[in-house]
């Protein structure tokens, strides 16, 4: 795939995305998908984006403007005007050190949404980019991935449908990473030493939640009251439930990692934009 980045005015041909087919000598064609699919598939952007950009015209599909629902061959070429290039450089990807009390999504049953959180005056003083922060960076902005209300740590907001389809879309691999503090019957000190082993087996695969497999998981000891578990799902509640099935009480749980971005030392209730070079 060859992608042109050469700067267009606005009487400009769009810029070009050429996809060829793998093999010149293939004797059948390559099977069509839907164009916002397609445009998916290449990293360009997500399949909402796509379809607003088709009802722009600011795709053309060999030459043709493009329209909704179109399907295209693997080795179509794809053109991207200019403004869709502009508007995506201007969607903004946020970090957020979530708190209890605060749901991912919309507001719902009086507890107000972590968006919520995104002003001015709660931006870490230490963020290191140079973006600066406007109203319109809230329109749009939505979870990539959810924390339960009564969980903290990291939380990622963006506008950008390639970032929301790398950590949620349906073949996503990035795995999240967690601390979850536990208690056992009684037992909220020392857990580890009384927690039989056959259990923590259980955690790390063998468990189904809503009649299915969950995929294996990495669970360890972290300190004799807390857990660490690296997750490559996101099922509702996945964590506390699995504690549910195995006899364990989850009294604390923060995330911490997402593919490679780390909480690190992002103050609680604060936000600082995902750095240029930072990557999920």
């Amino acid at each position: 795939m060859a992608i042109s980045s050469k700067p267009l005015d606005s009487s400009a041909p769009p810029v070009a995305v050429r996809v060829r087919a793998a093999s010149p000598a293939a004797p059948l064609p390559a099977a069509a998908v839907r164009l916002n699919k397609r445009m998916a598939e290449l990293g360009l952007c997500s399949r909402r984006e796509a379809d607003d950009w088709i009802a722009r015209g600011w795709v053309q599909v060999n030459g043709q403007p493009a329209v909704l629902g179109q399907p295209v061959p693997a080795d179509a070429r794809i053109e991207v005007h200019r403004q869709a290039q502009q508007q995506q450089r201007q969607q903004v990807t946020i970090l957020i050190n979530k708190p209890v009390g605060y749901v991912s999504g919309q507001a719902e049953d009086g507890h107000a949404p972590a968006a919520s959180l995104v002003q001015p005056d709660n931006r870490w003083r230490e963020c290191a980019s140079r973006m600066r922060w406007g109203p319109e960076q809230l329109r749009g902005l939505a979870p990539a991935g959810r924390l339960d209300i009564d969980s903290v740590g990291l939380l990622v907001l963006t506008q950008d449908g390639r970032v929301a389809r790398t950590l949620i879309g349906e073949d996503s691999e990035v795995d999240k990473e967690y601390l979850v503090r536990v208690s056992w019957g009684e037992r909220t000190q020392d857990v580890q030493s009384i927690f039989p082993t056959e259990k923590l087996r259980l955690l790390q695969h063998g468990l189904s939640l809503d009649g299915q497999l969950l995929k294996p998981a990495e669970v360890s000891w972290q300190n004799p009251e807390q857990l660490r578990f690296v997750l490559r799902e996101g099922r509702k509640r996945q964590i506390r439930r699995m504690c549910e099935q195995v006899g364990l009480v989850v009294t604390g749980l923060k995330r911490i990692r997402i593919g490679q971005v780390t909480l690190g030392h992002l103050p609680l209730g604060q936000w600082r934009y995902l750095a240029a070079h930072e990557r999920f």
